[in-house]
């Protein structure tokens, strides 16, 4: 087994001294890793899941990077920050790769320079356990691991809330998941909280603004993956849990206005929303397999979502502006489970539905072994008329964080730029895929490929168009992180999107590694200007 890595520093000396209280429970924190429930299984093992490129690294305020090869080009003035887990703390007991602390990682661009910058999102859990010196918020995914750990733990965590340690009501959340910018704002997201704004300062620091709830209309999470039109700015998004209603949708408008809830009660069971896809006349939502059970998580262990086996996933297709759930409509896909959509549109004057997205064919794999997933492409069509559902895989390869132009989002789009799992969470390389070759034959339908090279490791890519009017779909370039684990070095690489091998067009060297994480986005300089 891999050693664990030296622990972060902490961003600043405790304002305080621990009170008695504070001690108290510590030490029962430290009982209950040591003796009741120490990390047994690997999948919440610091030593393990904290090693090597995923160990945590400490904020670095702007830094100037080197372009070692090409050039960056003058359409990418603007900043591509990218979202993920990294503690605050190290962990004293079991922890799960997605109990980290949000850290975003935001190289800005401007005139062919580059400037690196990463920071905490300021949550009030960061903020909180900083001034504190120590954890004190318990880890969700990995905390209450069968009956007497979750006891012990939940009396421990309740008599922090007494003694006024922290306040849940004032968030819980990590926004360790993706990026959204929409309603005029930049948003920080993680499913168990609300937003966070946070904005790009013109020397290319990151700055949280705080937590978000659209003028008291939002009172506890939502997605970290809303959904948001190019044509028309608006988001639309849902918020899920263990409680019902399992599911609510709503949206929000340009001006940043959310509108009244939707509530879903054909969801009978609380189930794992990651992620919703749009056309321009509906929102689609996956009914699968992967469900939450915290009752069974709290007195049998193990991972706090879990496996129904027997049953049958569905899509759930419901108007964009529908006010109730009357109007949505479910579809039965069996053996369906995405977790991430790439994109979904209609044909047919608008009869049909085609949904693309990575079907998770381990399925039961989801959280404990990550490492057995495999993700297989798929292109669903939906025939509204007669409630047909037809699927086919659109390449056997094992990907997943796929992305496309955004322009194209809602609309029918023709490439795909999707990462490949070597195994998950690791990531080798990145293909492009055609998915118009589906509708010809029933091919593979990767057109390019590059892979980084033997111990080199990237993140999701994300794609920026040239902004050329009457520019084609793919005319444009794909960016992410690299991590090379041999010389433990990190670059950023901009790739030509339209190249048979996605040649690098430029490639910047940063000052310090960056962890392995979740999802980014880019933004441009005139929307950075205006945050």
């Amino acid at each position: 087994m891999m050693s664990i890595p030296s622990p972060p520093k902490r961003a600043q000396i405790p304002s305080r001294k621990p009170s008695l209280p504070s001690n108290i429970f510590n030490a029962f924190d430290d009982f209950v890793n040591t003796y009741i429930d120490p990390p047994r299984k690997s999948y919440v093992d610091p030593k393990y899941v904290l090693s090597n490129n995923f160990a945590p690294v400490d904020e670095l305020p702007p830094t100037e990077c080197e372009v070692v090869e090409g050039s960056l080009p003058p359409c990418l003035d603007g900043a591509y920050i990218r979202n993920g887990p990294n503690p605050q703390y190290l962990p004293r007991g079991p922890y799960h790769l997605f109990d980290g602390d949000g850290m975003l990682h935001s190289i800005k661009i401007s005139q062919g320079k580059a400037t690196f910058c990463s920071r905490f999102v300021k949550t009030y859990k960061y903020n909180i356990e900083n001034e504190a010196g120590f954890q004190i918020i318990p880890n969700v995914f990995s905390g209450f691991n069968g009956i007497i750990p979750s006891v012990t733990r939940g009396a421990i965590t309740l008599a922090r809330i007494i003694t006024r340690q922290f306040n849940p009501a004032d968030g819980i959340g990590l926004a360790n998941t993706s990026l959204a910018l929409f309603g005029g704002k930049l948003f920080a997201l993680g499913e168990s909280d609300l937003p966070y704004a946070v904005k790009i300062t013109s020397d290319g620091d990151i700055i949280t603004l705080g937590r978000h709830n659209f003028n008291g209309k939002l009172v506890w999470g939502m997605t970290a993956h809303p959904k948001i039109d190019p044509d028309t700015n608006e988001a639309f998004a849902y918020r899920y849990g263990p409680f019902p209603p399992f599911l609510i949708y709503f949206r929000v408008d340009p001006n940043g206005i959310k509108t009244a809830d939707v509530p879903i009660f054909s969801i009978k069971r609380p189930t794992l929303f990651h992620d919703i896809a749009i056309t321009k006349k509906y929102a689609i939502f996956s009914d699968i397999q992967i469900g939450m059970n915290p009752i069974k998580f709290i007195l049998a262990g193990g991972s706090p979502v879990g496996i129904n086996s027997r049953k049958i996933s569905r899509l759930g297709v419901i108007p964009r502006y529908a006010k109730g759930e009357s109007e949505m409509r479910w579809f039965d896909v069996p053996g369906f489970n995405n977790l991430h959509a790439i994109n979904a549109w209609e044909e047919d004057g608008g009869d049909t539905i085609v949904l693309i997205a990575p079907n998770i064919l381990s399925v039961e794999h989801t959280l404990e072994r990550m490492d057995m997933i495999h993700g297989c492409v798929e292109k669903v069509k939906i025939n509204l008329n007669s409630g047909v559902v037809s699927r086919h895989p659109i390449s056997t390869r094992n990907l997943d964080f796929g992305v496309i132009n955004p322009t194209y989002v809602g609309k029918k789009n023709k490439y795909v730029y999707a990462a490949i799992g070597y195994p998950p969470p690791k990531l080798s390389g990145i293909v492009k895929l055609d998915v118009s070759i589906a509708e010809v034959d029933r091919r593979d339908c990767i057109v390019a490929c590059r892979t980084f090279g033997e111990g080199c490791f990237c993140g999701e890519p994300f794609f920026v168009a040239k902004n050329n009017l009457g520019a084609n779909e793919d005319d444009g370039y794909v960016m992410l992180y690299v991590h090379n684990e041999k010389t433990e070095e990190s670059n950023f690489l901009v790739m030509d999107a339209t190249s048979p091998n996605l040649d690098i067009v430029a490639n910047v060297k940063l000052p310090r590694r960056v962890p392995y994480g979740f999802h980014g986005i880019f933004v441009r300089e005139s929307d950075l200007n205006m945050l």
